[in-house]
């Protein structure tokens, strides 16, 4: 029920005299406990109160407000603990009238084990407070992958994981090729590895006037002693390392500090938050988040929301040694936001509004690339909305369906019933929201069933987004089930409808085929909808559909091929259900583990070398009789 004065809304506010004066994170939740609304404060009771104090709120304020049902408070000694703990809530509840992060895909990064006693490079998308030392954060994977790649190969550091490389016995073919000093079998000595490592941390640092010195003095003493192909090769990294840093685009050469720089750009329509990270002058990537929100219309004023964007920021991604804001925060902001940032890395971090002409210019390049991804994240929408305001009035819906899920029922001869959940969120895939179920409570073949017990634990989930649109593949029988479905688990006013495949038929006295169009049918209406061939609406449901057939097919796959390897599996003595469990985890389908290397399963946590061949014998013991045969 909507909170307006009288009833809860002045049981709340009578509430809210009572709470304490202290820091503290707040949560207002709705009436099925579900948490709507995560805030930090300094003095919880004024906080809180001002919500029901002031009816003069914006639009989106009293809309949380009439879906207030309780709040509770959780006590912080500091304000800065209240700051880290609201972050960490936010990202784990995802509240709805929360600004947060949308893109939760972490940065990737390039990792340096430093605590390991031979160093390697990998890509790795969380930073830890360990030994080890991180570099970033990077936009694309593939570019991370293609450093790494280079440094290896520049400075012949291992490529190979701890496990192959505790195991080996024997240099790999990496050693035979000139581009590792085989560490594992202790062709180098740690002093003489540790070199190596020093000049790509050099390069990754940003240092890259010690590294070509490093490497031209390896270069010349090599030729010195006449290993003039190994001379050459380090000639060669030296070039590719210039033509690498050429490339890249220098800001300011003096410029020692890593730096990161924030702002926003939009208006009613949405909002960009920009943000550009230079490390030693050079600007190695940005990032751009879509806020579906007006600025200005928020819960709290621009520094509220803004800095505790931020700070959700960092709560995975290094902190540089100077943040930059498009913003006046004023000082008290941003010595807490400071405290903050220090807490979470235990070092000196500046945060400020640039002032000096230096970070003015820093600040002017941000937010031209705030306005020119705004103007194009809108150009995209407008595209994208097309598709789905032809679903909006084809299908006469109220509103434009944000969010549209799909569900497909997958069996093999009325065994093993599994389905899929696919969600699309405006016209596009949302694979954090795609779900599998494999079928509990019913025996044998039964759709209506099966699609009661599908929906019965969707709809279990109250954390969940209730979608504008249930898409079910089939004509009016399947439609039908799913209404009376909805309607038994009291959801009945979410739409629905049932999207029949295209019909074909073929004249077998002529070469021609004949496909009808596909059928869109809706509650109580005899006749489908048809949409014109090729439209934006009718294309976004015909992905969303074959999107969840897809995804319940291979998940049925997937069971299938682990029920037969586990079969087989059964007869490989000295193989338990631990480690079978591990090898069908490890592994995606049979045949991939028929095609391994003994020595590739022997790295897996309970195997060893004999064992893996014995599964290899095993497994491909029938193979090997056809063929001989």
């Amino acid at each position: 029920m909507a909170n307006k004065p009288g009833g809860r809304f002045d049981e709340l506010k009578e509430l809210v005299k009572e709470y304490p004066v202290q820091s503290g994170v707040y949560l207002m939740k709705n009436d099925v406990q579900k948490i709507i609304y995560v805030g930090k404060a300094k003095n919880l009771r004024n906080r809180v109160r001002s919500y029901f104090q002031n009816l003069d709120h914006n639009g989106k304020t009293r809309a949380l407000i009439q879906n207030i049902h309780s709040v509770e408070y959780i006590l912080t000694k500091t304000e800065v603990e209240a700051f880290l703990l609201e972050a960490s809530l936010i990202k784990k509840n995802k509240p709805k009238y929360n600004i947060r992060l949308r893109d939760d895909k972490s940065y990737p990064y390039i990792k340096l084990t430093l605590g390991d006693k031979f160093p390697r490079l990998y890509l790795s998308r969380k930073v830890k407070r360990d030994a080890h030392v991180y570099f970033g954060p990077y936009t694309s994977g593939a570019a991370v992958f293609g450093t790494i790649k280079f440094l290896n190969r520049t400075f012949k550091i291992r490529d190979c994981s701890d496990g192959v490389f505790n195991s080996r016995k024997r240099p790999c073919l990496t050693y035979q090729i000139g581009r590792c000093t085989a560490p594992c079998v202790n062709y180098v000595d740690q002093p003489t590895y540790a070199l190596d490592v020093e000049g790509a941390l050099h390069l990754l640092k940003g240092q890259n006037k010690k590294v070509l010195k490093h490497l031209s003095e390896r270069m010349r003493q090599l030729a010195e002693e006449e290993k003039f192909e190994m001379a050459a090769k380090i000639r060669d990294s030296i070039e590719s390392i210039k033509v690498i840093l050429q490339k890249q685009a220098v800001i300011n050469e003096s410029m020692e500090k890593d730096l990161d720089v924030f702002t926003y750009y939009g208006d009613e329509r949405g909002c960009i938050v920009e943000t550009l990270h230079f490390r030693s002058g050079r600007i190695i990537g940005n990032r751009s988040q879509f806020l579906d929100v007006n600025p200005i219309d928020t819960l709290e004023d621009e520094r509220e929301w803004f800095v505790s964007f931020i700070n959700q920021y960092y709560e995975e991604n290094i902190v540089p040694d100077e943040v930059l804001v498009g913003s006046d925060f004023g000082n008290d902001i941003n010595k807490l936001l400071e405290n903050v940032l220090e807490f979470r890395t235990e070092r000196k971090v500046s945060v400020r509004y640039p002032t000096d002409e230096k970070g003015r210019k820093l600040l002017d390049m941000c937010k031209q690339n705030a306005i020119s991804h705004f103007e194009k994240r809108l150009t995209e929408n407008e595209e994208k909305f097309v598709g789905l305001d032809e679903i909006k009035n084809k299908l006469e819906l109220l509103t434009r369906p944000h969010r549209i899920e799909c569900y497909d029922i997958s069996n093999f001869q009325g065994t093993e019933t599994v389905a899929s959940q696919v969600v699309f969120e405006d016209g596009l895939p949302s694979k954090d929201h795609y779900r599998r179920y494999k079928i509990k409570t019913v025996q044998g073949q039964n759709d209506f069933a099966s699609m009661y017990e599908v929906l019965s634990r969707r709809f279990k989930h109250s954390e969940w987004d209730e979608p504008q649109l249930i898409v079910v593949d089939g004509g009016k029988g399947q439609l039908g089930q799913a209404v009376k479905i909805l309607g038994e688990l009291g959801k009945q006013h979410i739409p629905v409808v049932g999207l029949a495949k295209a019909r074909v038929k073929r004249d077998f006295k002529s070469p021609e085929v004949e496909a009808s169009e596909e059928r869109v049918f809706l509650p109580g209406r005899q006749n489908p909808v048809f949409f014109r061939q090729q439209a934006d609406g009718l294309n976004i449901l015909v992905n969303i559909r074959d999107e969840a057939h897809r995804f319940a097919i291979t998940f049925h796959r997937k069971l299938r091929e682990e029920r037969t390897l586990s079969s087989e599996l059964d007869f490989v003595v000295g193989l338990g259900e631990k480690r079978k469990k591990a090898l069908l985890t490890h592994f995606d389908s049979l045949d991939d583990i028929k095609i391994a290397s003994a020595e590739e399963i022997a790295q897996i946590k309970g195997f060893n070398r004999i064992l893996a061949e014995r599964i290899l014998i095993q497994l491909n013991e029938e193979e090997a009789v056809e063929i001989t045969e």
